[in-house]
């Protein structure tokens, strides 16, 4: 009988197994072999159904180990706060020229944060910017006079979360080239985040099914039994 190579051995996964945390984390890391540092992605299945707004499951997280990615942050904010923004490392700055920028068809953020006097012109771009996830919102603290604090979340580290139709929130955790035990810290409050958002509405069973993998890697699912919310 023909030997594995490393490759084929890592991509052996039997895709009904359930796996530890750590064992989940280190078979996905396995299976990144794309030439590009692929995410680990976590998607969480939850007891909930987000068609009913008593059941929705929405925030942020700020992952300890950050995220590897380059976020690129706008802010509608005029004087001081425009310059505060610009100081606290904003990509991009503006009022009434950004949102001619935005309708002119040019988006050149990840995430998008107001000052609260600026969702006049922000609500203008609901169309746009709302099918993106864009749109500045103050429970998830993009609608704040504290743009540094802000713009500093946004660049190192901070995820947003929200549960999609199916009742799955999809988000990265890291980089395949992380440590394992910077990724385990990114989940663990990923997971912490989640458990704690539990909406009144939600009956039964909370966490359901938990899955890691990386972009170009397959499911490995997670044993949940030992988790909070579970």
């Amino acid at each position: 009988m023909a030997k594995l190579s490393k490759k084929q051995k890592a991509n052996a996964i039997n895709p009904e197994q359930l796996h530890r945390v750590d064992e989940a984390i280190a078979l996905a890391k396995a299976n990144a072999s794309s030439k590009f540092d692929e995410t680990i992605e976590v998607a969480l299945n939850l007891g909930v159904d987000p068609r009913h707004a008593d059941q929705m499951v929405r925030g942020v997280v700020n992952l300890p180990k950050g995220t590897g990615k380059t976020v690129r942050v706008g802010v509608f904010a005029r004087g001081a706060k425009a310059d505060e923004a610009r100081a606290a490392g904003a990509d991009v700055v503006g009022a009434e020229d950004l949102m001619q920028t935005i309708q002119d068809g040019t988006i050149e953020f990840d995430r998008c944060i107001a000052t609260p006097d600026m969702m006049g012109i922000v609500g203008r771009l609901g169309k746009v910017l709302g099918p993106k996830g864009l749109m500045p919102n103050p429970k998830l603290g993009t609608v704040t006079m504290n743009v540094t604090q802000a713009v500093t979340d946004a660049k190192s580290g901070q995820v947003e979360y929200r549960v999609e139709k199916a009742g799955i929130i999809h988000s990265g955790i890291g980089k395949a080239s992380f440590p394992a035990e910077d990724l385990r810290a990114n989940f663990d409050a990923l997971l912490d985040a989640v458990v704690r958002a539990k909406p009144s509405g939600a009956k039964g069973r909370y966490l359901r099914k938990v899955a890691l993998s990386s972009t170009m890697g397959p499911g490995i699912k997670v044993d949940t039994s030992e988790m909070a919310g579970a």
